[in-house]
């Protein structure tokens, strides 16, 4: 157990931080950030909206790695490979989590100096985190890896395991 010494909310513009998708928690010896990154919509209507804010929060991500080690995890909203989820050639450019904006914007953030803890521990597994509640996606595994947990790289050697859970169970 650890103490926070201190939380905050957003990456410091109004106009993206009123949604509350960013919480960022400051420990001894590193961060916590944890994101529900937007969705660029159903025929990418926010791709542009979301391409400032992916701009403003690797800004803020490499600022804050300057000073510790990064732990981010959540719903990021990004397929980054085509082995991220089960149809890529259907779904490139023409379906939000999976252009090549959003692609980039993820490798960018790696090569910031940071990895794809699940990537890096699994290789080519291909496991998803998120199935559409439409045509009985999960039944049939169709699928995308959309959660991620990133970590700077100096502390990459730390993680020792992460999975996708297949079958999560809810309760109410």
């Amino acid at each position: 157990k650890r103490t926070k010494l201190q939380v905050s909310k957003g990456i410091g513009n109004d106009e993206y931080d009123s949604h509350g998708r960013l919480i960022i928690a400051e420990y001894s010896h590193f961060y916590f950030i944890g994101a529900y990154v937007m969705n660029s919509g159903r025929g990418l209507v926010n791709l542009e909206r979301r391409g400032k804010w992916e701009e403003l929060f690797l800004e803020k991500i490499k600022e804050l790695d300057e000073k510790k080690p990064i732990i981010y995890g959540g719903d990021l909203n990004v397929a980054h490979n085509e082995i991220d989820l089960t149809n890529p050639k259907q779904n490139r450019n023409k379906t939000a989590g999976f252009t090549d904006q959003e692609r980039a914007w993820f490798s960018r953030l790696l090569e910031a100096g940071f990895k794809d803890t699940y990537r890096e521990l699994h290789g080519d597994k291909q496991e998803y985190s998120f199935w559409s509640y439409m045509g009985n996606a999960r039944s049939k595994n169709i699928g995308w890896r959309l959660d991620y947990y990133v970590v700077s790289n100096r502390i990459f050697g730390k993680v020792s395991l992460l999975e996708c859970e297949e079958h999560p169970h809810y309760s109410s």
